[in-house]
Protein backbone atom coordinates (compact mmCIF):
# COMPACT_ATOMS: atom_id res chain seq x y z
CA UNK A 1 0.00 0.00 0.00
CA UNK A 2 1.90 3.15 -1.17
CA UNK A 3 1.17 6.67 -0.28
CA UNK A 4 0.13 8.33 3.23
CA UNK A 5 -1.73 7.56 6.10
CA UNK A 6 -4.68 10.06 4.81
CA UNK A 7 -4.54 8.64 1.35
CA UNK A 8 -5.90 5.07 3.00
CA UNK A 9 -8.11 7.01 5.22
CA UNK A 10 -9.68 9.34 2.31
CA UNK A 11 -9.66 6.02 0.25
CA UNK A 12 -11.62 4.30 2.93
CA UNK A 13 -14.70 6.20 2.82
CA UNK A 14 -14.39 7.13 -0.80
CA UNK A 15 -15.31 3.50 -1.81
CA UNK A 16 -18.18 3.24 0.61
CA UNK A 17 -16.47 1.17 2.90
CA UNK A 18 -17.11 3.29 5.85
CA UNK A 19 -20.68 1.74 6.21
CA UNK A 20 -19.29 -1.66 7.05
CA UNK A 21 -20.55 -2.69 10.29
CA UNK A 22 -18.11 -2.24 13.31
CA UNK A 23 -17.64 -6.14 13.99
CA UNK A 24 -15.49 -6.76 11.09
CA UNK A 25 -11.49 -6.62 12.11
CA UNK A 26 -9.80 -5.84 9.22
CA UNK A 27 -6.77 -8.21 7.68
CA UNK A 28 -3.70 -7.33 8.48
CA UNK A 29 -1.56 -4.75 6.73
CA UNK A 30 -0.65 -6.09 3.44
CA UNK A 31 2.90 -4.21 3.59
CA UNK A 32 3.42 -6.94 6.48
CA UNK A 33 3.16 -9.36 4.70
CA UNK A 34 4.83 -7.92 1.68
CA UNK A 35 8.03 -7.27 3.44
CA UNK A 36 7.58 -9.01 7.11
CA UNK A 37 7.90 -7.18 10.19
CA UNK A 38 8.95 -3.90 10.64
CA UNK A 39 11.82 -2.51 13.52
CA UNK A 40 12.76 1.08 13.74
CA UNK A 41 14.81 2.27 16.02
CA UNK A 42 14.35 5.45 18.05
CA UNK A 43 17.98 7.74 17.45
CA UNK A 44 17.25 10.58 20.13
CA UNK A 45 20.31 13.00 20.66
CA UNK A 46 21.25 13.94 24.27
CA UNK A 47 23.07 17.29 23.01
CA UNK A 48 20.00 18.88 24.87
CA UNK A 49 20.49 16.70 27.86
CA UNK A 50 24.28 17.56 28.16
CA UNK A 51 23.67 21.64 27.57
CA UNK A 52 20.71 21.89 30.09
CA UNK A 53 22.99 19.78 32.34
CA UNK A 54 26.51 21.83 32.47
CA UNK A 55 24.92 25.24 31.18
CA UNK A 56 22.01 25.50 33.76
CA UNK A 57 24.43 24.07 36.88
CA UNK A 58 26.60 26.99 35.54
CA UNK A 59 24.50 30.06 34.90
CA UNK A 60 22.36 28.82 38.08
CA UNK A 61 25.68 28.71 41.11
CA UNK A 62 26.83 32.14 39.10
CA UNK A 63 23.37 33.77 40.09
CA UNK A 64 23.11 32.00 43.34
CA UNK A 65 26.96 33.22 44.36
CA UNK A 66 26.41 36.96 42.63
CA UNK A 67 23.07 38.20 42.85
CA UNK A 68 20.42 39.30 45.63
CA UNK A 69 17.45 37.28 46.17
CA UNK A 70 15.49 37.50 42.85
CA UNK A 71 18.68 36.37 41.47
CA UNK A 72 19.00 33.31 44.02
CA UNK A 73 15.85 32.40 43.60
CA UNK A 74 16.54 31.96 39.48
CA UNK A 75 19.80 30.25 40.51
CA UNK A 76 17.37 27.95 42.42
CA UNK A 77 15.27 27.26 39.52
CA UNK A 78 18.00 27.04 36.73
CA UNK A 79 19.84 24.16 39.19
CA UNK A 80 16.49 22.03 39.42
CA UNK A 81 16.19 22.51 35.76
CA UNK A 82 19.70 21.37 35.34
CA UNK A 83 19.12 18.53 37.64
CA UNK A 84 16.13 17.03 35.68
CA UNK A 85 18.66 17.35 32.37
CA UNK A 86 20.64 15.12 34.26
CA UNK A 87 18.41 12.56 35.16
CA UNK A 88 17.51 12.30 31.78
CA UNK A 89 21.59 12.08 31.10
CA UNK A 90 21.27 9.30 33.05
CA UNK A 91 18.54 7.49 31.72
CA UNK A 92 19.99 7.72 28.28
CA UNK A 93 22.63 5.97 29.80
CA UNK A 94 20.96 3.21 31.42
CA UNK A 95 18.15 2.45 29.02
CA UNK A 96 18.07 1.69 25.13
CA UNK A 97 16.37 4.38 23.31
CA UNK A 98 13.46 2.34 22.18
CA UNK A 99 12.77 0.52 18.77
CA UNK A 100 9.38 0.41 17.69
CA UNK A 101 7.80 -3.50 16.16
CA UNK A 102 5.61 -4.12 14.16
CA UNK A 103 4.83 -7.82 13.48
CA UNK A 104 1.67 -9.78 12.66
CA UNK A 105 1.36 -11.19 16.24
CA UNK A 106 2.18 -7.74 17.86
CA UNK A 107 2.97 -4.38 18.40
CA UNK A 108 5.71 -3.15 20.56
CA UNK A 109 5.72 0.93 21.22
CA UNK A 110 8.37 2.34 23.40
CA UNK A 111 6.67 4.99 25.95
CA UNK A 112 8.91 7.55 25.05
CA UNK A 113 12.75 7.51 24.77
CA UNK A 114 15.07 6.22 27.28
CA UNK A 115 12.26 4.88 29.07
CA UNK A 116 12.18 1.25 29.85
CA UNK A 117 9.67 -1.41 29.12
CA UNK A 118 7.90 -0.59 25.82
CA UNK A 119 3.77 -1.05 25.52
CA UNK A 120 3.30 -4.48 24.05
CA UNK A 121 -0.12 -4.58 21.97
CA UNK A 122 -1.98 -6.58 19.07
CA UNK A 123 -2.21 -4.92 15.36
CA UNK A 124 -6.20 -4.99 16.24
CA UNK A 125 -5.91 -2.98 19.19
CA UNK A 126 -4.29 0.05 17.44
CA UNK A 127 -7.51 2.40 16.27
CA UNK A 128 -6.01 4.89 14.18
CA UNK A 129 -2.15 5.59 12.74
CA UNK A 130 -1.50 8.95 11.06
CA UNK A 131 1.29 11.59 10.67
CA UNK A 132 0.35 14.84 11.82
CA UNK A 133 2.21 17.58 9.54
CA UNK A 134 1.13 20.78 10.45
CA UNK A 135 -0.85 20.91 13.81
CA UNK A 136 1.90 20.43 15.83
CA UNK A 137 3.47 23.04 18.35
CA UNK A 138 5.86 25.37 17.84
CA UNK A 139 8.46 23.65 19.98
CA UNK A 140 8.27 20.10 18.00
CA UNK A 141 9.97 18.95 14.86
CA UNK A 142 6.83 18.05 12.43
CA UNK A 143 5.81 15.67 10.91
CA UNK A 144 4.73 13.59 14.29
CA UNK A 145 3.95 10.04 14.04
CA UNK A 146 0.33 9.18 16.01
CA UNK A 147 -0.39 5.66 17.24
CA UNK A 148 -3.90 5.41 18.68
CA UNK A 149 -4.77 2.68 20.99
CA UNK A 150 -7.94 3.20 21.95
CA UNK A 151 -8.36 5.33 24.52
CA UNK A 152 -4.63 6.45 24.72
CA UNK A 153 -1.96 7.71 21.92
CA UNK A 154 1.19 7.31 21.63
CA UNK A 155 3.11 10.57 19.97
CA UNK A 156 6.46 9.96 18.47
CA UNK A 157 7.91 13.22 17.06
CA UNK A 158 10.08 13.64 13.97
CA UNK A 159 13.49 14.15 15.67
CA UNK A 160 13.18 10.69 17.43
CA UNK A 161 13.85 9.45 14.22
CA UNK A 162 16.66 8.72 12.02
CA UNK A 163 14.70 10.11 8.78
CA UNK A 164 11.01 10.84 7.99
CA UNK A 165 11.06 7.45 5.80
CA UNK A 166 11.17 5.44 9.58
CA UNK A 167 7.85 7.15 10.19
CA UNK A 168 6.28 6.14 7.26
CA UNK A 169 7.45 2.74 7.32
CA UNK A 170 5.74 2.27 10.78
CA UNK A 171 2.31 4.17 9.22
CA UNK A 172 2.39 1.45 6.09
CA UNK A 173 3.26 -1.11 8.75
CA UNK A 174 -0.09 -0.62 10.74
CA UNK A 175 -2.35 0.88 7.97
CA UNK A 176 -5.11 -2.06 7.59
CA UNK A 177 -6.09 -3.26 4.19
CA UNK A 178 -9.72 -1.57 4.08
CA UNK A 179 -10.33 -3.86 0.97
CA UNK A 180 -10.24 -7.39 3.08
CA UNK A 181 -12.43 -8.24 5.95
Amino acid sequence: MDGDATDAATSATDDGLADKPAAVTPAPSTALKKRGPVEIELEVSRQRSIAWTVGGSVLGVVLIMNLGTVGVWAGVALVAWAALHALNLVRTLVWPAGTIVVNEREVSLPRGPYRGKPVVVKPADVTAVYLLRKSVPWNTAAPVLVVELGAKAMVYPRDWFASEADQRHVVHALVKDPTKP
